[in-house]
């Protein structure tokens, strides 16, 4: 049963490993698009950290405990 748990990973890295025709023509304008998706991706990921900043920040940080109800302050 452990071998056949194997078999399935290894035939996986032999199919991506395998080399194939392409059959395709792409064109040198092909990197540059590719590289333009990449920096848009990472642009609006730093565009949604910096529009959400302070309620990320808020997850990780300890709120101080509360000092009482407040009637305390008020009473003449």
């Amino acid at each position: 049963m452990r071998a056949h748990k194997a078999l399935g990973p290894l035939g996986l890295l032999i199919f991506l490993l395998a080399a194939r025709d392409a059959e395709a023509y792409l064109d040198p304008s092909t990197g540059s698009m590719v590289i333009s998706a990449i920096v848009g991706l990472f642009a609006s990921l730093a565009l949604a950290v910096k529009t959400y900043w302070y309620r990320i920040k808020g997850w990780f940080r300890r709120r101080p405990p509360a000092t009482g109800t407040g009637a305390d302050e008020h009473a003449d």
